[in-house]
């Protein structure tokens, strides 16, 4: 690492948004009845939000015929304001684990596959403040973002996450608030699983002690 590089930069964390900085659930379901009235499809609720991570096109495609989903995905997006943003809650920890990496000096980035527009709502509607916002990647494609920040941790909650994070050659620290199970997410390689981000402050901590 070059002497004249800033302190601050040498710790930059990335986090994934939907169930792992929030519970997106509510809010998600919520939209998915509007689309499904709308579109006189009687969408399986629960069984869609109990896995988020996945694009919400491969999350509409067994229940829409290929041509209609892209229209209902911009639909989706258009009444995502509207019904999803205010009965979303942050989750437990999300804002002391920002705070963790900003005493010690460091960066926080969300790197989602949210529409970057709905991501940003969330944020603002809850008061979380981050470095960098970057939305519409998923899995692997969250590497060239983390490659271009300069991030050294990335947390999520899907094993997709974990994917972007070794495709990057981060560190993959997975938590359990999502749909993935401590044994998926260990099987697709992830260094780190913790119960949830209130042990993310701690965790930080003796990492960085040992680095």
């Amino acid at each position: 690492m070059p002497a004249d590089r800033p302190a601050a930069a040498r710790l930059v964390v990335g986090f994934d948004l939907d169930m792992t900085l929030i519970d997106t659930v509510p809010g998600f379901g919520s939209v998915l009845r509007a689309l499904g009235a709308e579109l006189g499809v009687d969408f399986p609720v629960e069984e869609m939000t109990a896995r988020l991570g996945p694009p919400l096109d491969l999350l509409l495609e067994p229940y829409l015929p290929a041509e209609a989903i892209p229209a209902a995905g911009d639909r989706f997006r258009a009444l995502y304001p509207d019904h999803a943003i205010v009965s979303v809650p942050l989750l437990e920890g999300a804002r002391e684990a920002l705070h963790a990496v900003r005493r010690r000096g460091g960066r926080t980035i969300v790197v989602t596959g949210k529409f970057p527009e709905n991501a940003r709502l969330h944020l603002d509607h809850l008061g979380l403040e981050v470095d960098h916002l970057e939305g519409w990647v998923w899995g692997v494609g969250k590497a060239d973002v983390m490659r271009r920040e300069g991030a050294s941790i990335y947390v999520g909650d899907h094993v997709h996450d974990v994917e972007g994070a070794l495709a990057a050659d981060v560190l993959s620290v997975s938590v359990l608030t999502g749909g993935c199970t401590r044994e998926e997410l260990l099987d697709a390689g992830t260094h780190v699983v913790l119960e949830s981000l209130t042990q993310f402050p701690a965790w930080l901590d003796g990492h960085l002690a040992e680095r």
